[in-house]
């Protein structure tokens, strides 16, 4: 048995996440993000235990081509679109949802003869990355519905700020996307998971029979706003990171730990080194003091992570022993929390797993 570090998948969390959401979104369909492997979390696991997700959403053509090996039966929404007239052929044929969000790909599809695609027009209300100004909305909407590959034209836009709930650019962005929906009748999407859990009152003030939700972070438990954690919505994290100890031992006061000796016992302790490094995705990024949990026991990481392991400082009366369980974020440990250590976001973290060992999981 291996004792390399490796993600648990709990499908009970996973079940939580989506009805929270569900609840959420006021009777708006889900789009259920699972790009980038599903968040690290594994696409054939994620969208085979999402049986309710009204449609699943990946960044790139090559995901799309997984996703649809997988076969849910569900929509597939291509969110950056096509890049090319083979690729617009291939969705075409292959029933997939594409956003179009720049001129090429709508010059694309007018010269596409056959399709029946789902097209969703992505307006750029204050991202500032893809999507059209809003005052070209009702042209191109004429544009895309005289397509003869385009069955159905959906809106789109982005949120750009919807995580600082003390900024007025999400109410900006709304004011500027509000106008075109009163003149437009067809299905839209604006509020991603931040959205979602930090403006419910804009979800509920949309006609949720027209409205999609996307919804990302949220559905793997996790929140994407600074200094909270998904347990504060009723959120489940559906990774545990794990691993286990692979040897103690003893260090007098002043001894120096790891590559550059960057940490020092300040007093007679004991060491646990993990079978975790940033080969495994535990980003070299954690300073000493992250927190991490040794058989349910909070401890500090000690000196610089390495490509295959770590070490943490477990005390001086400890009785720790090799194969003693490890957690490197999951339940009683958030991401979110294990991220803000690194400097960075929880995104980060989860999809930067490398799974050199098989993900197990868990129901």
């Amino acid at each position: 048995m291996s004792f390399g570090a490796r993600a648990l998948i709990r499908l009970g969390a996973l079940e939580n996440n989506f009805e929270r959401v569900c609840a959420a979104a006021n009777g708006a369909k889900v789009m259920a993000v699972v790009k980038a492997n599903a968040y690290g979390h594994g696409l054939r696991t994620v969208v085979g235990n999402l049986p309710d997700a009204d449609s699943f959403a990946v960044a790139r053509y090559s995901e799309a081509l997984q996703l649809h090996d997988v076969g849910t039966g569900k929509p597939i929404v291509l969110l950056k679109g096509i890049l090319d007239s083979e690729e617009l052929s291939d969705a075409l044929y292959r029933g997939f949802e594409m956003v179009v969000h720049c001129a090429r790909q709508v010059e694309l599809l007018e010269r596409a003869t056959t399709g029946n695609a789902i097209v969703w027009l992505k307006l750029d209300t204050g991202m500032r990355r893809l999507g059209f100004e809003p005052d070209r909305a009702d042209d191109l909407i004429v544009r895309l519905n005289n397509c003869r590959s385009v069955a159905e034209v959906r809106l789109m836009t982005h949120l750009a700020n919807a995580d600082d709930k003390d900024d007025d650019t999400t109410s900006r962005q709304l004011a500027a996307f509000q106008p075109i929906l009163r003149r437009f009748d067809g299905a839209f999407s604006i509020v991603n998971s931040a959205g979602l859990l930090g403006w419910p009152e804009t979800a509920a003030s949309y006609d949720s029979s027209r409205s999609w939700v996307r919804a990302g972070l949220c559905l793997y438990g996790v929140s994407p706003f600074p200094g909270t954690s998904g347990g504060d919505f009723g959120l489940k994290p559906v990774m545990e990171f794990s691993s286990k100890l692979i040897g103690v031992k003893a260090l007098r006061a002043g001894e120096a730990v790891g590559y550059g000796g960057t940490w020092k016992a300040s007093a007679p302790t004991r060491l646990g080194i993990v079978s975790a490094g940033y080969g495994d995705g535990y980003t070299r990024f954690l300073p000493s003091g992250t927190p991490v949990l040794v058989d349910g026991r909070r401890v500090a990481l000690a000196g610089r992570v390495s490509m295959d392991m770590a070490a943490v400082d477990l005390g001086a009366d400890a009785t720790d022993e090799p194969g003693a369980p490890v957690t490197l974020w999951g339940p009683g440990l958030p991401v979110e929390e294990v991220a803000a250590h690194a400097g960075t976001i929880p995104y980060q973290l989860l999809s930067g797993l490398t799974h050199r060992e098989r993900s197990e999981v868990l129901e």
